[in-house]
């Protein structure tokens, strides 16, 4: 099973997905987002995290890195969650990788500069969904899933 992890100020996208090696297909079991209830917003995306991983057993974690930042404050925030995020994960004796946008994009069009429509049409069509996943920080967890999982070979 792999946790994507897409990090936010306000929500941090989350999403289970898993590998099923004897059909070759990946199939989302859950998704949503962790919201920021308090002012110690590491702790609630900490402890957010830290049940998800108690509850689906997880073994892998990918998260999605900042690219760039147009905002130091902003920037500031986000890696500071992405911080809280990973060491949940080692804490937890989950193994954490991180992945940039491009990489994302790369890995689930081809293309670095794919726009979000094309990302998210790519996961409907890689997961056989119906709908398009909502809010969009759930389906950017979802394509940071993918992406390990592709990235990884599974």
């Amino acid at each position: 099973m792999i946790l994507g992890i897409d990090p936010g100020l306000e929500n941090t996208g989350w999403a289970v997905v898993n590998y099923e090696l004897r059909i070759s297909n990946y199939k989302l079991l859950d998704y949503g987002v962790i919201k920021i209830k308090s002012k110690d917003r590491l702790k609630d995306i900490y402890n957010g995290v830290e049940k998800i991983i108690k509850k689906y057993k997880i073994k892998e974690m990918a998260v999605e890195s900042m690219f760039f930042a147009k905002n130091a404050k902003s920037a500031l925030k986000v890696s500071e969650a992405i911080g809280a995020i990973k060491v949940c994960g080692t804490k937890n004796g989950v193994g954490v990788t991180e992945y940039t946008p491009l990489q994302v994009k790369m890995a689930l069009t081809g293309y670095g500069r794919a726009e979000k429509e094309q990302v998210e049409q790519m996961v409907g069509t890689y997961l056989k969904l119906q709908k398009v996943i909502q809010p969009s920080h759930a389906a950017d967890a979802v394509a940071v899933a993918l992406t390990h999982g592709f990235t990884m070979k599974y």
